[in-house]
């Protein structure tokens, strides 16, 4: 999603003045910035504001570690941040955001459209046209016919089983029934009714009911364009056809990927990512106390989960000056927090569930997190305050008693039929420390009421897809609890809240809508806000579903999250963004 030129160090230089001159009216943190926004000097905190250390050298290796790997790189299959993030390296949406920080990076702009959508039929239709002349990796045009297809293949979840399943619900025609076009090929390649492609540079969404926020829907990866005669289903992951500035050289599953430079991409026509390292590499399955002192050593750029350094590192880096002049400690705009399963016993209980809110301990998970300063303030509200329509309240006396309320949660479980406590598990993801320290936090603060709960770690890269997101395993396992975290798909609280809570959210597999709630007093909240265009009137709605939400008691919020993010000095055009809740991995590069 961003702004470059064609080859050489003009081509750089354009981009960068793009870039800064994106960012001239977001404000500066400090005297070190410049009146275009940027940071010359690096100091604590600038990052969130501003650009540091800008540059428009060319060359270098730009190297990303990770404690974890992806669910998968192929755009219409992956449901982290951070890979939405990345996959603008190598895929263009019909839509994305604006390069710049602060509130300015929420906006949006074109990326392999020309313009935002046009609507018509009275909110029924929005039609994208397609810039001319963008080419795959292979020097293949790009179509409208690749763009609907993209979008086809996300409908069989028994191939691609995560990703948001936005289409399915908001389409019309057949999208109800259509299952994907890997069954019945021949039948059901460019078989979805509702996405109509009248010429090669044009599409047509057909939508069932009038949806105001579909600009932001396009801007998911699951709308980058895929050829039909080079998906390979589940396996396009190793190897995705390239339209961004850069192309997978190799990738080792789960190990190492590189990428290099795509010498089909225009810069002169892209305005939304740059192409300034020569080489990007990304390391997997690293230690995470070892992602971070390789950031500090400077062996490596950029921490691919982008959500803060572990409590060793954290503490170093506070405790020096020069490290910490190097770090930036945004208040995120993800929830940190527990799902409680409502479909799971005794779960299916409504004060069974209550007591595990009252129960939970909310300063020794905060501390699990990186405690107040690094973690974030504790949350009492499944939406955070960075969402638009946030409305503070405690129901379960998370800020008024934030050790927890052992007698409210024991009168819970005599009123749910279970007054000695029971048996339940916990998920997590056992490659992410604080989610390790958080289980055992909260395994502990259920244990002083009577519950007794076993834990039970998975890696991050198949979490959702195999565990904690398959209704089915949870229930066959009696995990009534799973820890998670959320960040808002756009930046309202639709996309924030939808997939999380939504009923028609619920799949058998990358299922993230964990709680399994499906209450009809939020689902038509959810309704009744689709069709509304008025923004202050749909922004109203979403804190009436955060009550709700929080009444069914299907979520524990644990922080709002904070990250404290160390950038190093040999990393460059760095900046944290609004819009991925992460720094701004596709303009970044590195000096000479």
């Amino acid at each position: 999603m961003r702004r470059r030129r064609t080859f050489g160090l003009a081509a750089a230089g354009a981009a960068a003045a793009l870039l800064l001159a994106a960012c001239s009216s977001s404000g500066s943190s400090s005297s070190s910035s410049t009146s275009s926004g940027s940071s010359t000097t690096p100091t604590y905190g600038a990052g969130i504001t501003s650009v540091v250390n800008p540059s428009t050298h060319k060359g270098g290796t730009l190297t990303f570690d990770w404690r974890s790997a992806p669910d998968s790189f192929d755009p219409g299959n992956t449901y982290y941040a951070a890979v939405w993030d990345f996959a603008r390296f190598y895929s263009e949406a019909l839509m994305t955001y604006k390069n710049c920080p602060g509130a300015c990076g929420r906006t949006l702009v074109p990326a392999l459209a020309t313009a935002p959508g046009v609507v018509g039929d009275n909110g029924l239709t929005w039609t994208y046209h397609l810039r001319s002349g963008v080419k795959f990796e292979d020097g293949t045009p790009v179509t409208s016919a690749d763009v609907k297809y993209a979008v086809e293949r996300t409908f069989d979840r028994g191939v691609l089983t995560n990703g948001p399943s936005y289409f399915a619900v908001l389409l019309g025609g057949n999208a109800a029934s259509y299952p994907g076009p890997y069954k019945d090929r021949a039948k059901n390649l460019m078989g979805l009714t509702a996405i109509t492609t009248p010429d090669p540079l044009t599409i047509v969404f057909h939508l069932a009911h009038p949806f105001a926020d579909f600009d932001y829907v396009v801007t998911i990866p699951q709308t980058a364009p895929v050829p039909p005669d080079k998906d390979t289903g589940a396996n396009y992951q190793l190897h995705p056809m390239s339209t961004g500035p850069y192309k997978f050289q190799s990738y080792q599953l789960n190990k190492t990927a590189v990428l290099v430079p795509n010498t089909e991409w225009n810069a002169a026509d892209d305005a939304t990512v740059s192409q300034l390292p020569s080489k990007i590499v990304v390391n997997m399955n690293l230690n995470a106390s070892d992602v971070d002192n390789r950031l500090l050593a400077g062996d490596a750029q950029v921490d691919f989960a982008g959500t803060g350094v572990q409590a060793a590192a954290r503490a170093k880096i506070l405790s020096t000056p020069s490290l910490k002049a190097d770090s930036d400690d945004p208040i995120t705009g993800f929830g940190w927090f527990f799902y409680i399963d409502s479909q799971v016993a005794p779960f299916t209980n409504l004060a069974c569930r209550q007591a595990i809110e009252y129960a939970a301990d909310h300063v020794t998970l905060q501390n699990a997190y990186g405690g107040p300063i690094a973690g974030g303030a504790i949350g009492s509200t499944s939406m955070p305050p960075t969402v638009t329509g946030y409305t503070s309240f405690d129901d379960y006396e998370a800020l008024s008693k934030p050790n927890g309320d052992p007698v409210k949660a024991k009168q819970m479980l005599t009123a749910c039929g279970q007054p000695n406590g029971f048996s339940t598990g916990i998920a997590y993801r056992s490659d992410r420390p604080t989610e390790t320290q958080g289980a055992e936090a909260l395994q502990q603060a259920l244990s002083a009421v009577g519950i007794k709960a076993t834990l039970h770690g998975y890696p991050s890269s198949t979490y959702y897809s195999d565990f904690a997101g398959v209704p089915k395993y949870m229930s066959s396992h009696d995990i009534g609890i799973a820890f998670g975290g959320w960040g808002a798909d756009w930046p309202d609280g639709y996309g924030f809240l939808d997939e999380l809570v939504n009923g028609d959210a619920i799949v058998p597999a990358g299922n993230t809508n964990i709680g399994m709630l499906n209450d009809p007093v939020v689902n038509n909240l959810f309704s009744k806000a689709a069709g509304i265009t008025d923004a202050t009137q749909r922004n109203a709605i979403w804190s009436q579903i955060d009550r709700q939400v929080m009444k069914d008691a299907v979520i524990v919020p644990i922080v709002y999250a904070k990250a404290l993010i160390y950038r190093p000095p040999t990393l460059t055009n760095v900046y944290f963004d609004q819009a991925y809740q992460l720094n701004n991995y596709a303009v970044e590069g590195v000096t000479g």
